[in-house]
């Protein structure tokens, strides 16, 4: 699974709509709103590096409402669960 965080800088006034819209698209997991640089943070979740085109700018980035995104592919996920799965290993 290749995962991809998209940084996306929306109209002030669309913010709600646009971030419904992007959700509803298939291969994107999570969408947030946040304060800061940008107005939105989705996570997309692929197969194939290819299918980052189909989504991202094949999709998300015509979104109405969207300005401008910045791509984020992760090579590796860590995370509390990961550790604790990895050190249960064989404690049944």
């Amino acid at each position: 699974m290749i995962t991809a965080f998209v940084l996306v800088h929306t109209a002030a006034d669309r913010i709600p709509e646009t971030a419904q819209a992007i959700a509803d698209l298939d291969g994107v997991s999570e969408v947030y709103s946040c304060a800061g640089d940008v107005d939105l943070v989705a996570v997309v979740r692929v197969r194939e590096h290819e299918q980052l085109a189909d989504v991202i700018a094949g999709g998300l980035s015509k979104v109405e409402g969207v300005r401008s995104t910045d791509t984020h592919i992760a090579f590796r996920s860590y995370s509390q669960r990961d550790t604790e799965a990895a050190f249960s290993v064989g404690l049944d």
